[in-house]
């Protein structure tokens, strides 16, 4: 299962700038529009200390991290809905991401040009929803319009259909976005077939100055978005500084952070952001051979979990034993923490917790 957030924004907001601080790459970062044009992808580790912990204690020939995909699309306009900018293409490369983590621009910088002139990063915001909100609009309006004649002969499942599709178009002409809309769990399926832009969930990212990265409330457009955005997910960072630490060596970048009273980097918090809004957690499977995270829904049971692993497990599955992370890092030896009856043999309908150190029994 490998799940992907695509980086959006307007142009010259950081948005390669960043891309580069996550991937460590070099993507280009030039000072004018669209100098990205097909989407730069790259695949990140998802850094957990818990997996680290446990490789110590198991000294496995390996440690494999659970991995998150990063997709730099090109920067959007105002009509981009409509094509300006080469719109549709972008738009198009959104659609085939699962989260969003959309960056705007809180940092002053006369050197860097702002396409519309001004730094204003609530105006930023709204000109890439609506765009977003039009084309979702649009793709509404051919669905319903192809449904409405079937609808109209008395089919039961195309009137639902139609009811549902013109319940989404008319909160979008609100200039509304699907994510803040509430939609009931039996429609969700059928809404997600969609792929609507608006509906996914978005992370945003205030790409502040560097003097304001110790104190982003001391940013004025910081201060501005984050009042705007209300319950959102928001997160501070500087696209230029976190570029500077990821090209660092490991050793160096401890300290560096610590220079700015930052508990960690930025990119690390995208990360673990991007997991929780796709409501993301991690299990682990330990061995000499190897110690790995394996990423998976919250909720989800054991045996749709181990299906991660191998795409059979599922239907094979037997049974699990689970054998809880605080427990081995306290006892630091799973046979004993058997003795202990602490390891658990669990059925089908035990719905795996983050963290859980899983061996999966397959029928073979």
């Amino acid at each position: 299962m490998l799940l992907s957030a695509g980086i959006i924004g307007l142009p010259n907001v950081g948005k390669s700038t960043l891309f580069n601080a996550i991937t460590n790459s070099k993507v280009e970062a030039a000072n004018y529009p669209f100098a990205t044009i097909e989407p730069n992808i790259a695949l990140v580790n998802v850094v957990d200390r818990r997996l680290d912990n446990l490789a110590e204690i198991v000294k496995p020939e390996k440690t494999i991290y659970t991995n998150f995909k990063f997709v730099d699309i090109a920067g959007l306009v105002k009509g981009a809905s409509k094509g300006e900018g080469l719109g549709n293409k972008f738009l198009q490369n959104i659609r085939e991401v699962d989260a969003i983590c959309h960056v705007v621009r809180c940092f002053s910088n006369k050197d860097i040009t702002h396409v519309n002139n001004v730094v204003d990063p609530i105006t930023d915001l709204e000109i890439i929803n609506l765009e977003l909100i039009y084309s979702d609009l649009e793709l509404m309006k051919n669905r319903i319009d192809k449904i409405r004649n079937r609808a109209k002969s008395g089919d039961k499942n195309s009137m639902k259909e139609l009811a549902l599709y013109e319940s989404l178009f008319d909160f979008l002409s609100q200039d509304k976005l699907l994510c803040d809309m509430e939609i009931n769990e039996e429609d969700l399926p059928l809404v997600k077939t969609l792929n609507l832009l608006t509906i996914k969930p978005v992370i945003y990212i205030a790409n502040i100055d560097e003097d304001d990265i110790s104190n982003p409330e001391s940013n004025l457009n910081y201060q501005n978005l984050k009042s705007h955005l209300k319950n959102k997910t928001i997160i501070p960072i500087c696209s230029k500084m976190e570029h500077e630490i990821s090209l660092l060596p490991e050793e160096e970048k401890k300290t560096f952070l610590e220079e700015f009273n930052l508990k960690d980097s930025g990119l690390n918090e995208i990360v673990r952001s991007a997991y929780s809004i796709l409501n993301l957690g991690t299990f682990f499977t330990v061995g000499k051979i190897e110690v790995r995270g394996w990423p998976f829904y919250i909720s989800d049971f054991a045996p749709k979990c181990s299906s991660v692993i191998h795409t059979d497990f599922e239907k094979l599955f037997i049974r699990a034993e689970i054998i809880k992370y605080d427990d081995m890092i306290t006892y630091k030896d799973e046979n004993k923490i058997r003795e202990l009856g602490k390891a658990k043999i669990v059925g089908k309908t035990y719905q795996i917790e983050d963290g859980d150190i899983c061996h999966f029994k397959i029928n073979k």
